[in-house]
């Protein structure tokens, strides 16, 4: 029993440490991140780059450039590509933020912090000089997604057209990945059940019933936490999706811990006091989240 409760303290130790090293300032940078990603089909191999023009000027840490010499951001491309899209001039007066990708050899980019809401695809191909643009898109989800058909584009200057100011040569659709994202709501509640079945060893849960209550309230409580926070993802973004994961964690660490007070002597004919529970439900969350915010990093497309 000494040896366990050592255990035990060894594991509140780790999650405190954890929890310094993830502290709350710093949530908005290590939590899920929102994105826009662009996947273009029927792409050649010319060289191309790509970007997202956007309805306002800034956006995160993305701005557009303010004619400053020394205010040049130019991380992601050359510069003679950053002046090509800054020397664009969009009809319907969208900003280019100082950010690209190249985009010809894998077919897509994405734009993972703090993308616009309101923008426009926009290609560039240096050894002909020419653009070539979309109409207006939106943010229509935490993970937005695009796909762009290329097959017939006419690859040429835009040029204004007064009928269809916003010259839409791209034509760009919608294209959630909802088998992408049902994968990685999979992945996540395994990992998070495997992390919590471990620490319950280390408490000293034993025998096949009491695992078995432990792995059914797990698995309905991560299912129903991560469908409901991928629903708030999909609909409301970051902020929202903050707010509720607190407040559902705090609700699945209360009902797990009345669940396994209430079912596990019955199963056991073991009684333990309810903060024992409690500590056990308090831990594997603990624990579990903060190795959810490690993996995001190392991983995020499952996290």
């Amino acid at each position: 029993m000494k040896h366990n409760f050592k255990k035990i303290m060894c594991l509140l130790i780790c999650t405190l440490f954890i929890s310094t090293l993830l502290p709350i300032t710093a949530s908005a940078d290590t939590g899920p991140k929102a994105s826009v990603r662009i996947t273009f089909e029927n792409m050649g191999d010319e060289l191309c780059y790509g970007t997202l023009l956007s309805k306002n000027p800034s956006t995160g840490p993305n701005s557009a450039w303010d004619g400053d010499e020394d205010h040049i951001y130019n991380e992601l491309i050359d510069l003679d590509i950053w002046r090509a899209f800054v020397d664009y001039e969009d009809a319907d007066g969208y900003y280019f933020l100082q950010i690209g990708w190249q985009v010809n050899e894998k077919k897509e980019f994405a734009w993972t912090y703090y993308p616009p809401d309101s923008f426009k695809i926009l290609l560039y191909y240096p050894e002909t000089d020419k653009y070539v643009v979309s109409g207006i898109c939106e943010r229509y989800a935490f993970d937005t997604y695009y796909t762009v058909d290329m097959a017939g584009v006419d690859i040429g200057s835009v040029e204004y057209d007064e009928n269809q100011s916003n010259n839409d040569r791209l034509d760009a659709y919608k294209s959630y990945q909802y088998k992408q994202e049902i994968l990685s709501l999979v992945a996540r509640i395994l990992i998070t059940i495997a992390i919590e079945m471990g620490i319950a060893l280390l408490f000293g849960f034993r025998g096949k019933k009491a695992l078995l209550l432990l792995v059914i309230v797990n698995t309905v409580t991560q299912i129903i936490l991560n469908v409901l926070l991928n629903i708030i993802n999909f609909r409301s973004g970051s902020w929202a999706f903050v707010a509720w994961y607190i407040m559902l964690e705090l609700a699945i660490f209360a009902i797990e811990a009345a669940l396994y007070t209430a079912f596990m002597k019955k199963l056991t004919g073991k009684e333990k006091p309810v903060l024992f529970y409690g500590a056990y439900s308090l831990v594997a969350n603990g624990i579990s989240f903060g190795a959810g915010l490690i993996i995001a990093n190392i991983l995020p497309g499952i996290f």
